[in-house]
């Protein structure tokens, strides 16, 4: 790419799932790829509660964007963080400078959110990247390692206690995993903790869990949760959390060292955009994904949406959405280019599923749902083949196969301890200095 290239120039804000599929649909098209991102890797979000439970390596689930690409002549990346988008000058100002566009897709997906409760934002543990995980599994097993070095029986239960708040796909499978370490890790692994001790808490504010699956899924789910041990609060919501006890709206107070937000999230938005442009935590689209107000501006993917007349409320947050409309998007660059009409976005909704546990997972179709052994290799199938780099599929399946029959998790190596104390007074004075 010199300087007497013609090409129009399209910068990609943010490598994840919408972001590397409008990436490599451009791969031959007469265009200059840019993408930008904090991180050197695109992270598979769906299986960063494996990372934190020590079932995967993170390795396992990351890959470096330049190895995606390597072989995309009309591709460069950039990494570093984006501060400000000046629509006017059409530049975005980065951490390493200022980069050129003539077309800008935001792909920057979504972040946690806390709902403005600044205490559970300092001290719960999020999960929505390969750091956020690998933290959570420090902090994992340093509480058992805790709860072995007490007398204090209290104290014991309190380090043995974990807390998941939300009951959608994130907070159901962590759910389930944390069960899974219960009964094939603690007792081999510290025989001298009283297996009882160790308790495993779903708390979701609605009615159901899984709320975005058929009720009969939810069930199943819930029920496959039960089984396994897992104590599921429904119609129930966390107030507040001081690192040591966890509130409930129910004057229910949870002695717990662990919680684990995933209740909710919001799209992660950057400086320079109107806010007339922005409902909801989420850039406004039309049907071609085009943010409200501008031209050359579009947004796809979590922090993006996009009302219809069906879908008023906008899509919903997950990967299918992020993969259509990127594809879709890309699809209408080449028709741009071309001088042909551009094609509305229309998501064509394959089903979803989630896995609970071992041999259990629920999986809804248009044509209908099941549940348990066979969902769990159809979602096992699915993820792996998903997953970005053959090297990842195999290390991940080998991985899965060993886990499975030999009821191991070698990855229980506390090699970045995690202090929840400086994490708290870390976050506390980032936002501080935000507000």
């Amino acid at each position: 790419m010199n300087k007497e290239d013609k090409r129009p120039e399209i910068v990609v804000i943010g490598g994840g799932f919408a972001g590397i599929e409008l990436i490599k649909s451009l791969r031959n098209a007469p265009v200059n790829l840019t993408l930008i991102d904090k991180h050197n890797y695109h992270t598979f979000q769906p299986l960063l509660y494996q990372v934190a439970s020590g079932g995967l390596g993170a390795d396992s689930i990351g890959y470096p964007f330049r190895l995606i690409f390597r072989n995309q002549k009309n591709f460069r990346f950039r990494m570093a963080e984006v501060k400000n988008i000046d629509s006017t000058k059409k530049c975005v100002e980065t951490t390493i400078g200022v980069i050129n566009y003539d077309y800008l897709v935001i792909a920057t997906g979504s972040t946690t959110n806390y709902f403005g409760m600044n205490k559970i934002e300092q001290w719960s543990m999020p999960m929505k990247s390969i750091p956020d995980a690998l933290d959570l599994r420090s902090d994992l097993l340093q509480e058992f390692e805790f709860a072995h070095n007490t007398k204090d029986l209290k104290e014991r239960q309190r380090h043995m206690t974990f807390v998941v708040v939300g009951g959608g796909p994130t907070g159901v499978e962590t759910a389930g995993a944390l069960a899974e370490f219960k009964k094939y890790v603690l007792p081999h692994d510290y025989p001298e903790l009283e297996n009882n001790l160790m308790k495993v808490y779903l708390i979701e504010a609605g009615s159901r869990i899984l709320a975005g699956m058929k009720e009969k899924s939810s069930i199943k789910a819930q029920k496959y949760l039960e089984k396994f041990g897992v104590e599921v609060l429904l119609n129930t919501a966390v107030k507040d959390y001081d690192g040591q006890t966890a509130f409930l709206n129910n004057d229910t107070e949870i002695p717990t060292s662990t919680v684990i937000w995933s209740a909710g999230v919001k799209g992660q938005l950057i400086e320079g955009i109107k806010k007339e442009s922005i409902a909801g935590g989420r850039y406004k689209v039309d049907v071609y994904n085009r943010i409200d107000g501008y031209e050359n501006i579009f947004s796809i993917g979590d922090v993006a949406t996009m009302s219809t007349e069906e879908n008023p409320r906008g899509h919903v947050m997950v990967a299918p959405v992020a993969v259509q409309q990127a594809s879709n998007l890309a699809k209408n660059f080449r028709n741009k280019l071309n001088g042909k009409t551009l094609k509305p976005f229309k998501y064509n909704d394959r089903g979803a599923m989630a896995t609970v546990g071992r041999n259990k997972a629920v999986v809804d179709l248009p044509s209908g749902s099941f549940g348990g052994f066979f969902a769990w290799l159809v979602w096992m199938f699915l993820h792996l083949m998903l997953l970005v780099g053959f090297r990842n599929r195999v290390v991940v399946f080998v991985d899965w196969m060993w886990n499975y029959f030999s009821y191991e998790r070698a990855l229980r190596l506390i090699v970045r301890a995690f202090d929840a104390e400086e994490a708290a007074k870390e976050k506390g004075a980032i936002k501080a200095t935000i507000e």
